[in-house]
Parts: C-alpha cells; sequence; structure tokens
C-alpha cells in the first residue's frame, strides 16, 4: 500500500475517536469499542481486572517492570465514549516501553453520569494507588536509612478528554499527593472547553479528524456552560498558584491538530509558573497518530520516545 494510502486508512480509523454531530452515543461508543479493541497485547504483557476503590480497572503487568512505578491511564473518548478494553493494546504498549505496571480504570461516562462523576472515579482510583504503593514500599525499604527508597514514582497518562479529567485530578490533590506524581504525559489533549474559547467562537475550526463544532456538543453532554470555565474542566485557566508545585508535564502532538494552540498556551503557562513542561510535535501527523500503529511508523517512534523519557531519567539519577 502506498503512503497516501496509509495515511487515508489511518485517518478513516482515528475518525472513530471524536465524537461527530452525526453520531448518538451509543453507536459512537460500539464502534470506538469494536474498532481498538484487540485481544491480543503486545510485548507478552499481562492484563487482568480487579477493582481500585469500588472502580472496575484493568491492570497491566509488563514481563520487566521497575516495582515501584506504576501508570494510571485516564482514556478519551469525548467524555462519552471509550473503555478500557479499547485502549488495552495502547497501555499494554505503554506499560511494557516505560517498564510500568499500568491501571487503566472504567470511570463513568457523560452524558449518563456528567461531571464530576469521571473525576471522582479518577480521584478514588489515584488515591487507593497511592495507599497500596506507599504501605506496599514502606514495607520493602528501611525508611530510616534512606526516606527518598520508599517514595513511588506514579505516572500519571491521559489522552483526549481524558486530559481534561487528569489534569483536573492533578489540580484537585494536595501538594503532598502531588509530589507522588513523577511526570504527567499527554496526547492530543483537550484543555480548554470554555464556551468562549476562540476556537469555538470563530467559524469551522478543524482538522483532518474533527471540528471544534463537535468538541463543543461532547462538553455541553459533559457539565453545563459556567463549569466549564472552571479549571477542573478546563484546565488551561489554571492560575499560577493553582499550578504551584505541579509535576513535570509532557504533551505528544500532531503538527496537524487545531488544539495545537492550547498545547502552546498550556506549556507556556506551566513554564510561567515555575514548572516543566515540554511540547513534542509530529511533523505532519494527525490527532492521536499513535492508536493507528499498524499505518504509521512515527506511532511506533512515539510509543518508545515515551519510554525513553523514564529511562533518560533513570540514568540521570543514577539509578
Amino acid at each position: 500500500m502506498s503512503l497516501s494510502g496509509n495515511r487515508k486508512a489511518a485517518l478513516k480509523k482515528l475518525k472513530n475517536l471524536f465524537f461527530s454531530l452525526k453520531s448518538d452515543v451509543k453507536s459512537f461508543r460500539t464502534k470506538f469499542d469494536s474498532v481498538f479493541t484487540n485481544s491480543i497485547l503486545p510485548n507478552n504483557v499481562e492484563c487482568s481486572e480487579r477493582s481500585y476503590a469500588g472502580v472496575n480497572c484493568d491492570l497491566f503487568l509488563p514481563e520487566i517492570y521497575i516495582t515501584k512505578r506504576i501508570i494510571l491511564y485516564i482514556h478519551g473518548g469525548c467524555f462519552v465514549g471509550g473503555s478500557k478494553q479499547a485502549y488495552r493494546n495502547f497501555a499494554a504498549s505503554l506499560a511494557a516501553a516505560a517498564s510500568a505496571r499500568a491501571v487503566v480504570p472504567e470511570f463513568r461516562l457523560a452524558p449518563t453520569h456528567a461531571y464530576p462523576a469521571s473525576l471522582e472515579d479518577v480521584q478514588n482510583v489515584f488515591r487507593t494507588i497511592y495507599t497500596e504503593e506507599l504501605v506496599a514500599n514502606s514495607l520493602e525499604y528501611d525508611n530510616s536509612k534512606n526516606p527518598d527508597a520508599s517514595k513511588s514514582e506514579i505516572i500519571i497518562m491521559a489522552d483526549g478528554s481524558g486530559a481534561s479529567i487528569a489534569l483536573g485530578l492533578v489540580l484537585s490533590l494536595s501538594e503532598k499527593l502531588r509530589s507522588s506524581i513523577a511526570k504527567i504525559v499527554l496526547f492530543s489533549p483537550w484543555l480548554d472547553l470554555g464556551a468562549d474559547s476562540k476556537k469555538f467562537t470563530e467559524k469551522k475550526v478543524c482538522d483532518e479528524l474533527y471540528t471544534a463544532e463537535s468538541m463543543f456538543r461532547a462538553a455541553e453532554m459533559y457539565t453545563f456552560q459556567n463549569n466549564r470555565n472552571i479549571p477542573f474542566v478546563s484546565p488551561l485557566r489554571a492560575t499560577k498558584e493553582q499550578l504551584r508545585s505541579f509535576p513535570p508535564v509532557y504533551i505528544q502532538m500532531g503538527e496537524n491538530e487545531f488544539l495545537l494552540d492550547d498545547a502552546e498556551r498550556m506549556e507556556r503557562i506551566l513554564l510561567e509558573a515555575g514548572g516543566k513542561c515540554t511540547l513534542d510535535v509530529w511533523k505532519n501527523m494527525p490527532a492521536m497518530f499513535q492508536l493507528a500503529d499498524e499505518y504509521f511508523e512515527e506511532s511506533h517512534l512515539a510509543v518508545e520516545k515515551i519510554g525513553r523519557l523514564f529511562t533518560v531519567q533513570k540514568i540521570k539519577e543514577g539509578l
């Protein structure tokens, strides 16, 4: 197949990630799961189901992983779709690349369960992970000799609308709990859902996969208009004080995304608040190109790059 043919097929697949104006919720969810569910996981990663604070989750175990490192992955789906089942292949690839366990929660979805249901579910999962990791590592290490030895390395990852929930989670945490988060990794994040956002007030804002108008419709189903201006929903509107002691952020996006401007603003705001943020833009790539790995070589390279983020980190720490 030609390169152009590969791209056409990739875009056809990726369009199923985004709720359109012609969609209804039930058919969108069904198509999303049917297109992205793969029963064969890569890299011999094991997957099991378990409950964290009453929330059903997938737990991934790579063949080799760092004991204190765990990923909490918050999936996208325009707030109304997506599932842990549909993200199993991607989550397994990330777990293997980062040498980490990974947890993917099946949080409640809009419109039946509007904001803050999904955020509350993710908060409960995070606090359970934090507590379990704290206990497990304190039993394994002698804190009197090295207080940092028992500190877990929790990594928050999210894509699309899941990034709004993920950053809402971090913004809701105390400074102590934030300090347990080693890094936040975002793929094609939704960062500003305010009705007065420029992308919603201008005409025909779109890219190869979806439109600002369809994003606005998904936001309407997630929560009412006044809520969409608060940082827990639109993290781009967080103040410098709210971003104090924020974990390092890495954002991976395609060059062709209409939301790239929001990501660039997020990078500036985090840097101005004294934090760390890296925006990694992939040339000529669409939103969530990482989920079209059968068509794009860049998809594999992007996941490998995520893994290197943590390999380099450990080398610098001398571990």
